[in-house]
Formats: C-alpha cells, structure tokens, sequence
C-alpha cells in the first residue's frame, strides 16, 4: 500500500456510528477509528491481543482503560499498551477519532 487519501479510503462499518479505515506495511498498520456516537454511559467491553498498540487522539475527548485503570485522554494525547493487556474505551463527546498503530499487523482487520 501507499497514499491513502481520507476521502478516498474505504470504510470498514465496525458497528453503528463506527467505523475505520487502514493503511500497513508487511510489519506495521496505522487505523483511522471515527466514532460517531458518543459521548458514552459506559465503557466499552474490555477486550486484549497479542499487538502492541500506540493509539493517538486526534478528536474528541476519551477515558481508555488499560487493565482497568482510566485515563482520561484528549486530542493531542496519546497512550501505550502492550501486548496483552485488557484495554477499552468510554466515548465522553459526541465524536471522537482515534488513530491506532499495531505491531504486528492486525490481519484481523484485512478484508479476506
């Protein structure tokens, strides 16, 4: 892959008011997340994976959990979590768009 241009990228639907698109070399992926549908009464349901993860907020504002502690995160910040650990989010405005990159790739999110 090369250029992606937001305009241009496809879309994959995560759920309603989700959605992300991608772009990855052969060790290395970046996603867009835009969530719509906030801001949230709960978390979202923890979830973990072999991946390392740097996730960047670029809008909006969040509470990420990382194995249960919050931090309450706005555009401009970013967070660490390693392999493994449970991790999850609480949307506290209405939009919020994160950027994610992996280490490995998640071939999970590759269409087949």
């Amino acid at each position: 892959m090369s250029a992606v241009r937001q305009a241009e990228a496809p879309r994959d639907p995560i759920s309603p008011g989700r959605e992300r698109y991608l772009s990855h070399t052969n060790d290395l992926m970046m996603v867009v997340i835009d969530f719509a549908d906030g801001p949230s009464e709960a978390p979202d349901p923890p979830h973990h994976h072999p991946h390392e993860q740097i996730t960047y907020v670029a809008e909006g504002e969040v509470l990420f959990f990382i194995d249960g502690t919050p931090h309450k995160l706005s555009a401009g910040d970013m967070i660490t979590v390693a392999s493994n650990l449970p991790h999850c989010i609480q949307l506290l405005t209405e939009k919020v768009r994160l950027v994610d990159t992996f280490n490995p790739i998640r071939e999970d999110f590759l269409k087949s």
